[in-house]
């Protein structure tokens, strides 16, 4: 028996790990086959050690005001989705899953290795729910958040539970104007007191040395938390089909079964909704997961409009060390894609099509956190994806956007807002570093070469067109400004 004291305390600026899987795809030879290649931590300037810990589920108190529908009688409610989602007309980004809670916490220490003293940990952990200071919007919440402040039309598809945490997430949602469409069909009867059916809670435990460790109930579980769900509802097919881009992400696959996935990818691609995937550090386990799960990751590697990785994980995926021949890879295989963005951490982004290369280098800024500022990036590709905007242009708002994020502490609600993205253009302070872009762009067999350059003027040096920040600044902010007031109208 192993006993444990957990001091809570507030919590500190915590860091996103870093994401640098070795992948290994096993998959049947006719579909996409990605071979093993080593790992690198190169491509990242971020390197914190992580202990990820396999959660626990927890049992958490229902709120009278969180309740969406009459009880039953039984501890059942019945939960009235639509009041979750009010007008899903003309919507611009639409997520899918990966809604969750981050409860950040100061502990002594991690928790252990073994699997019974985490579990002991995480009990003692869990015996009351901490103060809601402690408490944030996560998962894709992050991105919808991001893309919101942008001026885009946000929903987000994805269940959350009759309890405390789950009118928290809805009350953020509502406060930054996103809409929430609920995953179960009308009339459905929820048992509020299953384990399964309660938002997803992640435990951010953060040392004395901000070392992290990252908790949920999907961690723990065999299957994903949802796997309740079997069908998308007539309300979700309307919001897809209502939606210009659909996005997943690798986490989704903690809540959502591989096949309610791939239902929700085919119909996107049906009805014509651009599909965006980031695979991020869940790619590992999904490479050497289950036949199903490497099957739906294949899936969306090949159907996907637009896929962001980083650096190790197109790298991993292909086994292709130079990121832009990975990214081109990854286009030859695919069947819909249409862009490749490589995130090169503190070198900046590249914009991979089957016509051009577009690189963008990072803006200088004093980094405090550097969660959400993936998701943040993501909300700014499709705000350049919609507007049809550049590819070096959007780029450069993408990087600004990231970067903005990354100058405050924590994401969720404190994301980066359109005020401080501005100010960072008009710095125009960018990390440069001509020797590594133009090594990287050498001998490249493609029709045009586009770098984002701090340059006055605009031309050609070396067979790569450079464009100029001051020329690219100019042209964005006006459509930042005007995108905003328009999103305020229509809300």
């Amino acid at each position: 028996m192993h006993n444990h004291t957990v001091t809570l305390k507030s919590p500190l600026p915590y860091h996103a790990p870093s994401s640098h899987p070795i992948f290994s795809l096993r998959l049947n030879p006719r579909q996409f086959v990605l071979p093993l290649s080593p790992q690198k931590t190169g491509g990242s300037i971020y390197h914190n050690p992580v202990f990820i810990c396999k959660g626990t589920q927890l049992s958490v108190p229902s709120h009278g005001s969180a309740s969406l529908g009459p009880s039953n009688g039984n501890g059942a409610a019945v939960h009235d989705w639509k009041v979750r989602s009010v007008g899903i007309e003309n919507i611009d980004v639409a997520t899918l899953g990966n809604l969750c809670v981050d409860i950040v916490l100061n502990v002594p220490k991690l928790p252990p290795r073994s699997r019974e003293a985490r579990f002991a940990y995480m009990q003692e952990l869990s015996k009351s729910p901490p103060d809601k200071k402690y408490w944030e919007a996560g998962g894709n919440c992050n991105m919808a958040i991001a893309a919101a402040r942008l001026g885009l039309h946000c929903a987000t598809i994805g269940h959350v539970g009759d309890e405390i945490y789950g009118q928290f997430l809805l009350d953020v949602l509502r406060e930054e104007g996103i809409r929430m469409v609920g995953m179960s069909e009308d009339g459905d009867i929820v048992d509020s007191s299953n384990a399964s059916y309660e938002t997803l809670l992640c435990w951010v435990l953060v040392d004395p040395l901000q070392r992290h460790g990252f908790c949920s109930r999907a961690d723990f579980c065999k299957d994903p938390a949802f796997s309740w769900m079997s069908k998308l509802s007539e309300e979700v097919k309307m919001a897809i089909k209502q939606s210009k881009i659909l996005f997943c992400n690798g986490y989704g696959f903690d809540e959502l079964s591989p096949a309610l996935i791939m239902l929700a990818l085919d119909y996107a691609v049906e009805v014509g909704t651009s599909v965006f995937f980031d695979p991020g550090p869940r790619g590992k386990s999904l490479l050497t997961g289950t036949p199903e799960a490497r099957q739906v990751l294949s899936h969306l590697l090949k159907m996907s409009d637009v896929l962001l990785l980083t650096s190790d994980e197109a790298e991993s995926l292909t086994g292709i060390g130079n990121p832009i021949l990975a990214g081109q890879e990854l286009l030859k295989n695919g069947i819909r894609t249409k862009w490749v963005i490589i995130k090169m951490g503190s070198r900046g982004s590249i914009l991979v099509t089957m016509s051009s290369i577009s690189c963008a280098p990072a803006f200088k800024v004093n980094v405090i956190d550097t969660v959400g500022c993936g998701d943040s990036f993501v909300a700014a590709i499709a705000f350049g994806y919609i507007h049809n905007i550049p590819l070096v242009n959007t780029l450069a708002i993408a990087n600004a956007v990231g970067a903005a994020t990354a100058m405050g502490c924590g994401a969720g609600r404190n994301v980066a807002t359109l005020e401080k993205v501005i100010e960072l253009m008009r710095a125009s302070n960018i990390n440069e570093d001509d020797e590594f872009w133009n090594e990287l762009v050498k001998d490249m067999d493609t029709g045009e070469i586009t770098f984002l350059s701090k340059m006055v003027i605009n031309g050609r040096n070396n067979q790569v067109n450079h464009v100029a920040l001051q020329k690219v600044v100019s042209e964005l902010l006006p459509k930042l400004k005007d995108n905003r007031l328009e999103g305020k109208v229509a809300s």
